[in-house]
């Protein structure tokens, strides 16, 4: 094993065994000894995971970027989700439904967590009585409606292995992942008022943003609007944008 992995295992395996200990995520952890396996699940998520370092290779794996959210009541945020929904509903630890990236100083996106997903079985989020749980008991949480239009109700558990989170290894917000400013709205509605810094807010509690990108383009008054961060239709409701285009080539759009 190279040295710089290894190292960080052991640091994993530390931050980890402090977190299960102490309850650090958002739902409470199993009571009782660590669980060994826990620990071991934990090691193969940050085995498995180690590829996805090349942004290149996760786009290759059928991972699709989404726009960066972050928490409006300011606890952090989650970076780029990058979902693969032929994962979705797995509990192997090697086999992340969702990527987290974050945008690094060299302008290229870096892995800071990732992402498992469980679609809710009766698509009601009153009911919680089919929660998953991973790690040694670590509780999903959720339900909660989808991030993206056609994004089923589910639940999700988010394990931070390549950025710490000082709220926790399973906290879902990290206050040290930042999103890009939203892209000024300057430009004439419908009723022609002018509408200035417009953010989407998503239907779970997420504000998206996109990739600091402007568009331009025609509103339906015929005026040009610049850098819109308008409403997507369903259930997320974040700033558009689809400029960002990673360096394998393929278009992408943000979460």
């Amino acid at each position: 094993m190279p040295q710089r992995p290894l190292r960080t295992v052991i640091t994993l395996v530390t931050a980890a065994t402090a977190s299960l200990a102490l309850s650090a995520g958002p739902a409470p952890a199993a009571e009782g000894p660590i669980d060994p396996k826990a620990l071991r699940d934990l090691v193969k998520a940050y085995l498995a995971s180690v590829k996805y370092l090349d942004e290149k290779v996760a786009l290759a794996d059928g991972y699709v970027p989404r726009q960066c959210s972050s928490d409006p009541a300011g606890h952090g945020s989650m970076g780029y989700h990058y979902f693969n929904e032929s994962r979705y509903g797995s509990l192997d630890p090697r086999k992340p439904s969702a990527l987290l990236f974050e945008d690094g100083k060299d302008g290229k996106r870096r892995l800071a967590g990732v992402e498992w997903i469980v679609l809710d079985s009766d698509q009601n989020m009153k009911t919680s009585k089919d929660r998953p749980s991973m790690f040694g008991g670590q509780k999903f949480d959720g339900p909660m409606p989808g991030h993206y239009p056609g994004m089923p109700i589910h639940y999700d558990l988010h394990v931070w292995l390549w950025k710490q989170n000082p709220n926790g290894l399973f906290d879902r917000w990290n206050p040290r992942v930042k999103c890009p400013p939203a892209p000024a709205h300057t430009g004439k509605t419908d009723t022609g008022k002018t509408d200035t810094g417009h953010t989407g807010m998503t239907g779970s509690g997420m504000t998206g943003t996109g990739t600091g990108k402007t568009s331009t383009g025609k509103t339906s008054t015929g005026k040009t609007s610049t850098g819109h961060s308008g409403k997507t239709p369903g259930a997320h409701h974040g700033s558009s944008g689809t400029a960002h285009t990673g360096s394998a080539g393929a278009g992408r759009t943000a979460h």
